[in-house]
């Protein structure tokens, strides 16, 4: 793949893996209406980049399994003003934390430990680790990937402790851990609890976590140029780090990898993360097709559901626009969120010493947005979500559809027999239907509204919703009305709940 600097509109990332089909969506428009916003997307970044003193930045989106538009600018190294370019590698600091939480889960698939083991099962010196109240629990591989060790949040301090070797961090562990809260009880954002999930790979897997995520999740997926070791990248492709102090950047010095790079060691370049990004927005929708990623596609959508406390979070203003309030919630090393507007995110940001990024994308919508900058905590999330409410708000993306299931719409053609003739077969409707409802009151009602919108011209297309879940549009001579319905859980779904509704025309 070519790679230039500045705007790349088409860029192909490529299928996730050869047999791994990427879903498609039926709008055809979507992708020129997002290059369509392009000049105002570059404009936030840029803005943001001279405002907060960035040094450089890549930033690009994937749709549908495709780069489609990535761009950079800035500087890699402010001394020889060497530009950042598509192939300028970056520290991605916290990112990594779903590579290390995926390659917990595909060992847990081989059979190889269970989420709900011990930690001092596969790290026998967590035994000298003392709880904090005589009624906590045992720490547990689940405790650490969802980030409800009881460990104290310690980005400051852990930012500093890459380079710490395995056998520091033994030592470290044999002498005990302070708690901040009880295990399982609380959200706190832990740098240690990700090291050691990477310390429990590493015994697990019988060779270091860098080689085993490396050979098989970074590899497989085509990410040839993401390395966890800084001295493995040429220095003309090494962004240099930097903070902003005293009116001037600072370099700040560069940390070998070791044990803590399992929490925010990966280095990386735009064009490799856009296709972890498009593996994991190619996990959706549930399908029948080959399952050929380094983890089975019903891992990577466990990956993205919550699992810890929700957290609420109210609206605020960002680059000219007010943000909707959103929940949030940790996952498997990535953040799932819904916003007020309904929109379902998942991202992840990172930071360190001279690095910040984030990556986030939006599983029903097929779209994820990512950015890197070379200064230490770069707020990069901030303006991915910014740019993503932009694009929301005037792209006007629609959610991937649901492909209909054969019983879905025999039962929603049923349905709408029933409410135009009074007809039903005797399986159609659950028993419950007519015992919640009564067949003359429910045709009253289908009878009241067919007449309000004349004599039914054209029946549209079944829209699902889930695999049981459905409607379908009459439309008239003078309106449109709905039928929807949900199915039983039976063998042969039968419809447990009908209404009929009047809509404006789509």
């Amino acid at each position: 793949m070519k790679l230039r600097c500045g705007l790349v509109l088409g860029m192909l990332v490529g299928l996730v893996a050869a047999a791994e089909p990427v879903p498609r969506f039926e709008d055809a428009g979507r992708r020129a209406r997002i290059e369509a916003l392009r000049l105002k997307i570059e404009a936030i970044y840029r803005e943001a980049a001279a405002q907060h003193h960035l040094p450089g930045v890549v930033h690009g989106i994937v749709l549908d399994g495709e780069l489609i538009h990535a761009v950079a600018f800035g500087t890699a190294d402010t001394e020889t003003k060497r530009p950042v370019t598509l192939a300028t590698r970056f520290r991605v600091a916290s990112m990594s934390k779903s590579f290390t939480a995926m390659a917990i889960l595909r060992l847990r698939d081989a059979g190889k430990l269970n989420l709900a083991d011990r930690v001092d099962r596969h790290l026998p010196e967590f035994k000298a680790v003392r709880p904090p109240t005589a009624d906590a629990p045992v720490l547990r591989i689940d405790h650490l990937i969802a980030m409800l060790p009881g460990f104290p949040t310690d980005d400051p301090w852990g930012d500093r402790q890459l380079a710490v070797s395995d056998a520091a961090l033994r030592e470290w562990t044999a002498h005990g851990y302070a708690f901040a809260t009880t295990p399982g009880t609380n959200f706190e954002y832990s740098n240690l609890a990700y090291t050691l999930l990477g310390q429990i790979v590493t015994r697990v897997a019988g060779e270091p976590y860098q080689t085993y995520i490396t050979r098989e999740i970074l590899r497989p997926l085509g990410m040839k140029d993401s390395v966890y070791e800084p001295r493995d990248v040429p220095a003309e492709h090494w962004a240099h780090g930097y903070r902003w102090e005293d009116d001037r950047w600072q370099a700040e010095p560069v940390l070998g990898d070791g044990a803590f790079g399992a929490m925010g060691g990966l280095v990386s370049t735009l064009p490799d993360f856009a296709r972890y990004a498009a593996f994991h927005l190619a996990a959706w929708p549930p399908r029948d097709d080959v399952d050929a990623g380094p983890v089975s596609r019903a891992t990577v959508r466990e990956m993205h559901l919550p699992q810890g406390p929700v957290r609420f979070a109210p609206e605020f203003k960002a680059y000219g626009a007010t943000l909707p309030a959103n929940a949030s919630a940790y996952a498997y090393g990535l953040i799932s969120v819904r916003d007020a507007n309904g929109t379902w995110f998942v991202r992840h940001s990172g930071g360190l010493p001279g690095y910040g990024s984030q990556f986030m994308f939006c599983p029903e919508l097929g779209l994820a947005l990512i950015s890197f900058a070379n200064r230490t905590y770069a707020g990069m999330s901030t303006l991915n979500i910014r740019v993503l409410q932009l694009i929301l708000d005037e792209a006007k993306l629609p959610p991937r559809q649901w492909p209909v299931t054969p019983v879905l719409a025999r039962r929603l053609k049923e349905a709408a027999s029933f409410v135009q003739t009074g007809a039903a077969s005797a399986e159609a409707f659950a028993e419950n239907v007519f015992l919640d409802r009564s067949r003359e009151s429910r045709l009253a009602e289908a009878k009241d509204l067919l007449a309000k919108i004349g004599n039914v011209t054209r029946t549209e297309a079944p829209i699902a919703e889930s695999r049981l879940r459905g409607r379908m549009g009459l439309v008239g001579e003078r309106g449109r009305i709905e039928v929807a319905v949900l199915l039983s859980p039976e063998a042969e779904a039968r419809i447990q709940e009908l209404r009929v509704v009047r809509r404006e025309e789509r």
